[in-house]
């Protein structure tokens, strides 16, 4: 099974369970890993043969922008559901990070990691 993995997209978001976070947002990265047979892809060098990033971005973009959510677990889920849909996958992975979540004391991220086995 080959790989394609598109790390780091980034969007700003009014999700999280605090009415500030609904409100001013939080910046969110989403790490994607596609399992599939690339061969084709490489034979042919035809982008119909393989993921679409662009088209990608387009459809997390619609899941993050969308209406607020409050856990990054109904966002990852929402994206992993479409994406494992829409692409005929051996497998997926979804990564949703948000940064700088709203905590006592310093920290990076939260991240929450979900995959689809076929």
């Amino acid at each position: 099974m080959d790989k394609l993995v598109i790390k780091g997209l980034k969007f700003h978001g009014l999700h999280g369970v605090f009415e500030q976070e609904k409100i001013i947002g939080n910046i969110f990265e989403v790490d994607l890993a596609f399992g599939l047979s690339l061969q084709k892809a490489g034979e042919t060098d035809n982008l119909d043969h393989t993921i679409d990033y662009a088209k990608v971005r387009l459809m997390v973009e619609e899941i993050m922008e969308s209406h607020s959510l409050n856990l990054i677990e109904t966002l990852t889920l929402k994206i992993g559901n479409k994406l494992f849909k829409e692409f005929d996958l051996i497998d997926l992975e979804v990564k949703v990070r948000k940064l700088n979540p709203p905590m006592e004391g310093e920290t990076e991220y939260s991240e929450v990691t979900m995959q689809w086995p076929r």
